[in-house]
């Protein structure tokens, strides 16, 4: 099976690897601040999704922070100069505070030559029109993609996992989105309790409905995070084993999903990993290389 993933298309239109700076922009999110409730969705870790996010310093010293975490992976034949990346805001909910305060902070990463794009994570309930006025303004100097955290289409799932918004909220930021020109990936989570393959393909068949085509698709394990409502309800038997796949479960879920998408829906993420000093479960999570060789065999086998 051949899928569009995000770093080829970079390649193709960068000529060379593309780096993503996981940074952040201070913002909350209305899940945890009160205005919605308390807590966040019951997955989220206290980092909000962002633990490998740079500190929150002026933007220009978390980049550097965060490219020298990234050095690692680069060839040292490509010199410092003719790196790129992509600065991508993930902590919490980033469209969550005035544009006037957001502005200074995306139109400066923007204007580095060594960023080539923006893409920033957010909730379909935090985009009201002063965001989106600004985002189009900076979509017209670099590409920005939105990252909407979709999770699942269910309305009784959504309710569960305490994501604090309907599905017509999304599919209303969504027609917005797109409107004006702004490319968006959602976020989608596999092993949701309650949930089994039929439900996840059901929100796969949404979002090929979706008109316009969406953009990219994030598929992500769900992590059994500490200090999360999800651990206590875990820990007390309340899920079952629909939230814990097995490696070879996954792999099969992640598969079925991947056939059912819109082969021009480019795939951005097949799996994730939360910090070994959080994570509960699945522990074979934690092996992300193993992860991802069993994943991209089965998937060029399927």
């Amino acid at each position: 099976m051949q899928i569009k993933t995000i770093s080829e298309e970079l390649k193709k239109k960068y000529k060379t690897k593309v780096y993503k700076l996981s940074l952040q922009t201070g913002c909350s999110c209305p899940n945890r601040d009160g205005k919605l409730s308390y807590g966040g969705c019951i997955f989220c870790s206290e980092g909000g999704s962002g633990d490998f996010a740079s500190p929150l310093l002026p933007i220009d010293q978390q980049i550097e922070l965060a490219k020298a975490r990234v050095a690692k992976k680069i060839p040292a034949s490509i010199p410092e100069d003719k790196r790129l990346y992509i600065a991508y805001f993930q902590s919490y909910t980033n469209t969550y505070k005035p544009a006037s305060e957001l502005y200074p902070i995306f139109k400066a990463a923007i204007m580095r030559k060594d960023i080539v794009e923006i893409s920033i994570g957010t909730r379909p309930d935090c985009l009201p029109d002063d965001i989106l006025d600004m985002l189009t303004e900076l979509n017209k100097i670099k590409d920005i993609t939105i990252e909407l955290g979709l999770q699942t289409i269910h309305e009784k799932t959504a309710r569960l996992i305490n994501r604090g918004y309907e599905l017509e909220t999304f599919a209303e930021s969504y027609k917005k989105l797109k409107e004006r020109g702004l490319k968006v990936v959602v976020h989608t989570i596999i092993g949701l309790p309650g949930e089994d393959k039929d439900d996840l393909l059901a929100t796969m068949d949404y979002l090929n409905s979706l008109n316009p085509k969406l953009d990219g698709i994030k598929l992500q394990l769900l992590h059994i995070l500490k200090n999360t409502k999800l651990a206590s309800m875990y820990e007390n038997g309340e899920l079952g084993d629909s939230a814990l796949p097995s490696l070879d479960e996954y792999c099969d879920l992640v598969i079925a999903a991947l056939k059912r998408l819109d082969p021009d829906i480019v795939i951005h993420r097949i799996t994730g990993d939360g910090p070994k000093s959080l994570l509960i479960a699945p522990l074979w999570s934690s092996d992300k290389k193993r992860v991802l060789n069993t994943l991209n065999k089965k998937i060029r086998e399927a």
